[in-house]
């Protein structure tokens, strides 16, 4: 662990957390960071409603230490903020929430939380949310209203930085980060395999509008010789319109502790996005995942692998079908793997969670003692 983990106080004692991503969905960037603030404070995940439960309540349960997932069921659509924002009073009622942070993954939760009076409002801008599929109208309404309640902007990545950062006085970029120590053990597990008959290109993560799917088509139909894997869930998109070939398998969704055996086996990982407004400020955090579990990656041009990935000669950028299939050949006959593995440690070095989180804990903290010094001069 993280030296400036062990001594880290904070002058709230709970943190409430609003999330557009369900807990037990893919584990992301919020479980990473939440898990690690729960060693400190009590955290309360409070996710998006079900609807279709025979009367309005909710559900907790507890799935890390300090951790409590609130999860509203609601009868229908009618009057949801009025019933979401009366569950979040209860909910703070009912566990004695005073002293509180209020941090939020989506603007569309300000609407039921106005309410509230928490002692700091950090908003962690982890996409673009008002570019992806099905996104509500009032979203870019609702998160400028964010902007002006939060005294801290974080943002997933540098290209949603400069996107953004007139927009706030103190806001900070955080690329996702990796467990190292989680997906090295890939590196082990595949020393211990046999060599593919076929080589295996792969890919984890959400399968939704920002992946191309015919690019991942006209791959496996360039190269049938390969064989293609995708981890992960499909969502908003018809399953039936993912390309169907004998070389392309689809797993389903995985769990965390799953990933490092099942990539274990792959030669290359993909991260065949789509360049569309949804992918325009994405900082897949597979990109480097996928390296410390020593995995060459081609991807298309999302800005935030090209640069630092690409520039750095850590990532193979591609545009087309034919560019891609070309970098596969390149990597399968490369005499070069192991000083690619050793710039790659080079370059994550001072990669982790643990650091994130720390940055992100110190930004905090200084925050809090502005925020009551100010407060303590309107006094004197």
């Amino acid at each position: 662990m993280d030296a400036n983990l062990k001594n880290q106080t904070f002058l709230s004692k709970d943190l409430v957390c609003f999330s557009h991503i369900r807990w037990n969905f893919v584990y992301q960037r919020p479980q990473h960071l939440l898990t690690r603030f729960a060693k400190y404070m009590r955290i309360f995940f409070i996710e998006e409603p079900v609807f279709g439960a025979t009367k309005d309540h909710y559900k907790i349960e507890q799935p890390a230490s300090n951790v409590w997932v609130v999860t509203p069921q609601l009868q229908s659509g009618d009057d949801v903020e009025e019933t979401l924002e009366k569950i979040v009073s209860t909910v703070l009622l009912e566990f004695d929430i005073h002293n509180y942070v209020a941090w939020y993954y989506t603007p569309m939760a300000y609407g039921f939380t106005k309410h509230l009076n928490p002692s700091l409002v950090i908003y962690d801008c982890m996409d673009e949310l008002s570019a992806f599929a099905f996104a509500p109208p009032q979203l870019k309404a609702m998160e400028a209203e964010l902007f002006d309640k939060a005294d801290i902007v974080f943002t997933g990545g540098v290209s949603l930085y400069k996107s953004k950062k007139d927009k706030h006085k103190n806001i900070h970029p955080f690329p996702s980060s990796i467990d190292k120590n989680h997906f090295i053990q890939a590196r082990k597990l595949k020393s211990e395999l046999q060599k593919n008959e076929k080589p295996v290109v792969g890919f984890y993560g959400v399968v939704d509008e920002r992946m191309d799917i015919e690019l991942l088509r006209s791959i496996a139909a360039l190269k049938p010789e390969w064989n293609y894997e995708v981890i992960g869930p499909v969502v908003k998109i018809d399953p039936a319109s993912l390309p169907v070939a004998d070389n392309i398998q689809y797993l389903g969704m995985k769990s965390y502790q799953e990933l490092p055996a099942l990539i274990a086996k792959w030669d290359i990982a993909m991260m065949p996005f789509a360049l569309n407004d949804s992918t325009k400020f994405i900082s897949p955090t597979k990109t480097p995942e996928y390296m410390a579990a020593g995995l060459p990656v081609i991807s298309t041009a999302i800005n935030d692998v090209v640069d630092p990935y690409g520039v750095n000669g850590l990532a193979y950028i591609i545009n087309t079908p034919e560019e891609f299939v070309k970098a596969g050949e390149h990597i399968l006959q490369s005499t070069r793997y192991d000083e690619w593995l050793q710039d790659v440690d080079n370059f994550l070095a001072e990669n982790s969670w643990d650091n994130t989180w720390s940055r992100m804990a110190t930004i905090i903290k200084e925050t809090q003692l502005q925020k009551l010094n100010a407060k303590a001069k309107i006094y004197v």
